[in-house]
């Protein structure tokens, strides 16, 4: 049989040279290979083509692959994780089992003796088997066989329910589930975790592109255990059950950190708790992964590249204006500038930028905080949200005395941004000279590109989202969503923003001081090019990446 040098070779993945290194080394195959992965040389992928080639054995891409979900479910969940195998279909009556490395025997043993069947091996590459193993293979059922334990064990005293919470060790039953809920939330990409209390349950559920799946049912009695743990875990007060309370964790989830905030509130069934997923891989995003429209990019470029002057990103919650203000940090930030942000919470924490926590206990707010900050020499400030007039007014200060402000702020739309600084009574000329430009935005669900298909749009669909054919002879080929397994069969993966960025241009200042409404001034922004988010999502549907019924429902 040739080695695994020799198949990489033959298949073109690494330089001949290497062969006189085995044929002098008879020991050097496995140490080559593994020294070429570590020095990222060739790919897990081809890797896993050379293993398939070397035992004569089919290559599979599970993600495009019909899995079976009767064969799936031949084989026990926990032997298909111990051993990071997964059961795809049948030939007959051989069970084919997808597998990193097919000559584990002791793991097709354990498979053939579960599922009581003869088994045939096919190679996948390690990546792309454990994120089918995290599709295919949910903790629902160890959730599930987890809460009917808890219900045996459960003691109606409040100290033995704190005990079992405080329980160091990993196995221990409520340790375990709440270990369970949270991995699985960050393996479905969710960005939220509800833990409600009902009259008769515990209901669980997960927010993932924006919208809410209901996940798991618990027993009741086990509500007081979950509830101490996670509050044990977020450094929380658990004796404090009358009032609301923040607190932050941190778990390790596929060798990173993974933050997560979390709220809890008195309901008149008990605490619900609510934990929101802060994912740091957001803040090395950069402006391209925004999603702007050529148009956009370049009015939002000209106004963070300026050395002063403000910048507002308004939406309601949950739209992605943390996310924005953060990768425009990211490309303001450098070694020569000082930045700091003043935030409640700090959400990301981000390596060269000073981070300041509100805290209103200790008299620390965003308008004492933000005018301490300038005294500390800063270029570019962040700010949270403009809540106040007072903050509003240091802020409208600070960026006409040479500073650039970023900033978010609740309107529904960008022209509306203009009249509401007005309506806390700062100085319509002051917010003309030092607003800039308003960047409203929206998060739409964005289409799995593995199974959308294109559909014939029809007049009446051009009529309810209201905007023009732009002079297009023929109506533009859009698309749908279909559903499949790489998408949870959903027909959407992942989200993209909508963007309605506004320019404070001369005619815009004048509006502002003379105190025109919102409607004028976005007349006068759409006359001057302005892409309002219903425009914006037209032309993401025209690029194929998000849908007709996904706009309707986002944008007004």
């Amino acid at each position: 049989m040739a080695s695994m040098t020799e198949i990489l070779i033959l298949h073109g993945h690494l330089p001949i040279e290497y062969l006189d290194r085995v044929a002098t080394e008879p020991t050097a195959d496995e140490a080559v290979v593994r020294e070429l992965i570590d020095r990222g040389a060739i790919s897990s992928a081809q890797l896993a083509r050379a293993r398939a080639a070397q035992a004569g054995l089919p290559f599979v891409e599970l993600a495009d692959y019909p899995v079976d979900r009767t064969a799936v479910a031949a084989v026990p969940a926990a032997i298909c994780r111990r051993h990071s195998v997964l059961p795809i279909g049948f030939e007959g009556d051989v069970l084919v089992l997808a597998m990193q490395n097919p000559g584990d025997v002791f793991a097709i043993d354990d498979v053939r003796a579960s599922a009581r069947l003869a088994v045939q091996s096919v190679v996948a590459e390690a990546g792309d088997l454990l994120g089918a193993i995290d599709r295919y293979l949910r903790a629902d059922d160890e959730l599930s066989d987890l809460s009917n334990t808890l219900e045996e064990e459960s003691n109606a005293e409040q100290q033995a329910t704190i005990a079992i919470a405080e329980a160091s060790e990993d196995d221990a039953p409520i340790v375990r589930f709440v270990n369970l809920l949270v991995s699985q939330a960050i393996q479905d990409h969710a960005s939220d975790i509800h833990i409600e209390p009902g009259e008769n349950e515990l209901r669980v559920r997960y927010r993932i592109d924006g919208v809410l799946h209901e996940m798991q049912s618990a027993p009741k009695s086990i509500q007081n255990g979950v509830t101490s743990r996670l509050k044990i875990m977020s450094d929380i007060d658990i004796a404090e059950r009358r009032k609301p309370q923040d607190g932050r964790m941190s778990v390790a989830h596929g060798g990173r950190q993974i933050d997560l905030r979390v709220a809890t509130l008195p309901t008149v069934w008990g605490e619900k708790v609510v934990m929101r997923i802060l994912d740091n891989s957001n803040t090395s995003m950069s402006l391209r992964d925004l999603n702007l429209l050529d148009r956009n990019a370049r009015a939002f470029e000209a106004a963070y590249t300026k050395p002063y002057g403000m910048i507002l990103v308004t939406g309601p919650t949950g739209s992605g204006k943390s996310t924005t203000l953060y990768t425009t940090l990211n490309a303001v930030s450098r070694p020569e500038i000082n930045v700091i942000t003043v935030e409640d919470p700090v959400e990301y924490r981000m390596a060269g930028i000073n981070q300041v926590q509100v805290n209103p206990k200790a008299g620390l707010t965003f308008a004492s905080a933000l005018r301490s900050i300038l005294r500390s020499d800063p270029d570019v400030v962040l700010l949270g949200e403009i809540r106040d007039h007072e903050t509003a007014q240091i802020a409208i200060e600070a960026a006409l005395t040479g500073h650039l402000v970023l900033s978010t702020l609740h309107t529904n739309d960008a022209p509306s941004a203009v009249t509401r600084l007005v309506e806390m009574d700062i100085e319509p000329f002051l917010v003309g000279s030092a607003l800039d430009c308003v960047v409203a935005q929206r998060l739409a669900r964005r289409l799995c590109e593995r199974c959308k298909a294109p559909k014939e749009l029809s007049d009446e669909d051009v009529r309810r989202l209201r905007v023009t054919g732009d002079g297009e002879s023929a109506l533009p080929t859009v698309f749908q969503p279909i559903g499949c397994t790489f998408c949870s069969n959903t027909g959407f993966r992942g989200r993209l923003a909508l963007h309605e960025v506004m320019t404070v241009t001369e005619e815009i200042e004048r509006l502002a001081v003379s105190r025109a409404s919102s409607a004028e001034i976005e007349r006068t922004a759409r006359a001057q090019g302005m892409l309002t988010l219903r425009e914006d999502g037209w032309e993401k549907v025209k690029l194929g990446l998000t849908s007709i019924e996904e706009i309707l429902r986002v944008v007004a």
